[in-house]
């Protein structure tokens, strides 16, 4: 009851009793001039236009000059006027999350999409946030169990760590991600969903992640026919919410679906509100606008929990040197490449070994740990080298006692990569270890004892 009223509370608190007004100057380009509210209207600012049909057009605050303000709308401006009236609505910059938004799929503002009412939290925070000081973060914790063998040995996640997923269209991001959700050891999972089909938001809140994966589950979603401005707030919103848990000192899940849509947006924002485009057609701003989203996952402070994030990034034609791309491998601890050929012959996940790598290792693994991984990879490497004479038949067994052991395992790799029913770490290094006895004797790391 007392959390009830304190959420009331803050919805009539927020209402305000005094708003600006201007007058529609001109429209262009899909964005709108706004003369009277040059010396009230800030950068970021909400709008509401109103049209003469009686129609409110929200919109948003891309660029102020002398005399005059640029909006761009959240809809295209057709029925918008000379003269129509333009309300200041004032900073929406802040959300206010609470721990009954758990289960419950939201917008960017924080208004409930699955058709039930949803009230504030009781303290809001900012959308744009800076990360917990530098000096004062703790570093990486301890590893996660994620249910899948391959990021359970191979590519292990630690508390705090973030990592890029990267892939093409149709090769399993989002069942990984809804593997993720359900079954990633955390307190909260916070899943943004940047750009998404409409129609697969509510798919996959219900079939994919299904109630299992929901019960401790926030998704905000902004679907692909909403403004720029209302993708590029997704993913900001989702962070803002990842953090009101983490400074609660819970170990926090945010899954950012895809920080490619968030980049595109905030293109669109940018070249509005008068920047230039830069490399292949992102403005120079794309670069510190993702940095300064990925900085805010992490360790926190003493005190806070962290915030374990996973960002995926579409890759057209596995393209790693495309500008998103380029820009999170160098800021991420870590990236996980699926690759298509894996996918089409149906190895799910289907991660590239070879491409991928946590930067958690070696210091999340024992000196046992590291040697089997170091042995089995040294087996994968070999095999993917001699693939095109083996399958050519122009091996002959004998001609390279790596090559040779590689063989005998080949199968059994590849299907413990596929594994996703693993009971613990522990038990997945087990499984590993007793592939590569199967392997026989060779030039690699020795075995670990016990």
């Amino acid at each position: 009851m007392t959390e009830a009223l304190a959420a009331l509370t803050a919805e009539i608190a927020a209402l305000r009793r005094v708003q600006g007004l201007g007058r529609v100057s001109g429209v262009a380009a899909g964005a709108v001039a706004v003369s009277g509210l040059a010396d009230i209207a800030r950068l970021g600012d909400h709008l509401s236009i109103r049209a003469r049909s009686g129609a409110a057009l929200p919109a948003e605050v891309v660029r102020i000059a002398e005399g005059m303000v640029t909006a761009l709308p959240h809809d295209p401006p057709l029925g918008i006027a000379l003269g129509d009236a333009v309300e200041h609505l004032g900073p929406l910059d802040r959300i206010a999350p609470a721990d009954h938004w758990i289960g419950r799929v939201i917008d960017p503002y924080g208004r409930p999409l699955d058709d039930a009412p949803l009230l504030r939290g009781p303290r809001d925070r900012p959308v744009l946030a800076p990360p917990p000081p530098a000096g004062g973060r703790r570093g990486l914790g301890a590893r996660l169990e994620t249910g899948l063998a391959a990021l359970n040995t191979f590519l292990p996640l630690v508390r705090g760590q973030r990592i890029g997923l990267f892939a093409g269209s149709g090769v399993g991001k989002s069942r990984l991600l809804a593997a993720l959700c359900r079954r990633m050891q955390a307190d909260v999972v916070v899943l943004a969903l940047i750009g998404e089909r409409g129609r697969e938001v509510r798919q996959f809140t219900r079939d994919v992640l299904g109630d299992e994966g929901m019960a401790r589950a926030v998704v905000v979603a902004a679907t692909s026919d909403q403004s720029p401005l209302v993708r590029r707030r997704c993913g900001w919103a989702a962070m803002a919410v990842a953090e009101h848990f983490r400074d609660q000192g819970r170990n926090v899940l945010l899954l950012a679906d895809s920080v490619t849509r968030f980049a595109e947006a905030h293109r669109d924002v940018a070249l509005q509100g008068g920047e230039l485009p830069a490399q292949r057609g992102f403005p120079a701003s794309t670069g510190q606008m993702i940095t300064a989203l990925c900085e805010r996952a992490g360790p926190g402070s003493d005190g806070q929990g962290d915030i374990t994030a996973v960002f995926s990034v579409l890759v057209a034609g596995s393209d790693m040197e495309e500008p998103v791309a380029d820009i999170l491998r160098g800021v991420l601890d870590g990236h996980v490449i699926l690759d298509r050929a894996i996918a089409e012959r149906g190895r799910f996940p289907a991660i590239d070994l070879s491409r991928s790598v946590s930067r958690s290792l070696p210091e999340a693994a024992s000196v046992a740990e590291n040697a089997l991984l170091s042995e089995a990879r040294q087996l994968i490497a070999a095999y993917e080298r001699a693939e095109p004479m083996i399958r050519a038949g122009l091996y002959a067994e004998g001609s390279d006692p790596v090559v040779d052991r590689a063989l005998r395992v080949h199968g059994e790799l590849d299907a413990f990569l596929a594994r996703s029913d693993d009971r613990s770490i522990a038990a997945g290094f087990e499984r590993l270890a007793l592939i590569l006895r199967r392997a026989g004797p060779g030039r690699g790391p020795a075995e670990p004892k016990g």
